[in-house]
């Protein structure tokens, strides 16, 4: 039988966990890209995009990251004022990354080489990105519509945000050649911490962790079943063909 943490010390738990959780966010995408992005000039030949967009769109998610690392850190030290005065900011920043997201996903499929790094034919392995946005937005738009109740509202935004996490995990040193398996598997560590957490804190899990943990793992399996069939194929040469002109640009 799970010992719940009594409400003082939970509140201190909770504090901890949700800072923490960001902050190994936050590595996680920093090895993920340090080759490729954070520290470009230190690997001058190391694959990366041509097209300036994704440097655009480097930035904006790396944006995310760290304002969802000041954001928790914000409620840890008991500054909700100030974290509420932040977080339209946040909102208009997700609406950009989704259309930033979207964007470079359908360019980088368009591509003859595809996603860079990735050893998956590029109209299949667009189901990945753009599955991630599609959590990405519902999982957001969630959390700022339940933003008065704050047990919600962070789980619902940690779960967005590791819902990111799966491409900065498949570009970690020796992680590529494994598939989208095994960058599932390492993303969902995530949501089982959150899990675990929560069975400690409260014996149970919250509703928000047992429904949104559901649908990213749920989507992965899903993706997978899809991503080959010829009916997304098809879909996924008519979208990558929309960006036809945008995908030109340097």
């Amino acid at each position: 039988m799970a010992t719940v943490i009594s409400s003082p010390n939970r509140i201190l738990s909770e504090r901890r966990f949700f800072t923490g959780m960001a902050l190994a966010i936050l590595v996680t995408v920093f090895v993920g890209f340090a080759r490729s992005f954070f520290l470009r000039p230190l690997f001058p030949d190391w694959p990366s995009p041509a097209e300036t967009i994704f440097y655009v769109h480097g930035a904006a998610f790396a944006a995310w990251v760290v304002l969802f690392v000041i954001q928790t850190s914000l409620v840890a030290g008991g500054r909700t004022d100030w974290h509420r005065r932040i977080g339209p900011y946040g909102g208009a920043l997700a609406v950009a990354m989704v259309v930033l997201g979207v964007l470079g996903a359908l360019i980088a499929a368009k591509r003859a080489t595809g996603f860079v790094g990735i050893p998956v034919p590029p109209l299949q392995f667009l189901a990945i990105p753009l599955f991630d946005m599609a959590l990405f937005t519902t999982f957001v738009a969630l959390g700022l519509g339940q933003r008065r109740d704050a047990q919600r509202h962070k789980r619902w935004m940690l779960l967005a945000t590791i819902s990111l996490i799966t491409a900065a995990i498949a570009r970690w040193p020796g992680v590529a050649p494994y598939g989208p398996l095994a960058y599932f598997a390492l993303t969902d560590l995530f949501v089982v911490a959150l899990a675990v957490h929560d069975f400690r804190a409260r014996g149970r899990m919250h509703a928000v962790t047992v429904w949104g943990g559901l649908l990213l793992i749920v989507s992965q399996p899903l993706r997978l079943g899809v991503m080959g069939t010829d009916g997304w194929l098809a879909f996924a040469q008519w979208a990558t063909g929309l960006v036809g002109v945008v995908g030109a640009i340097r």
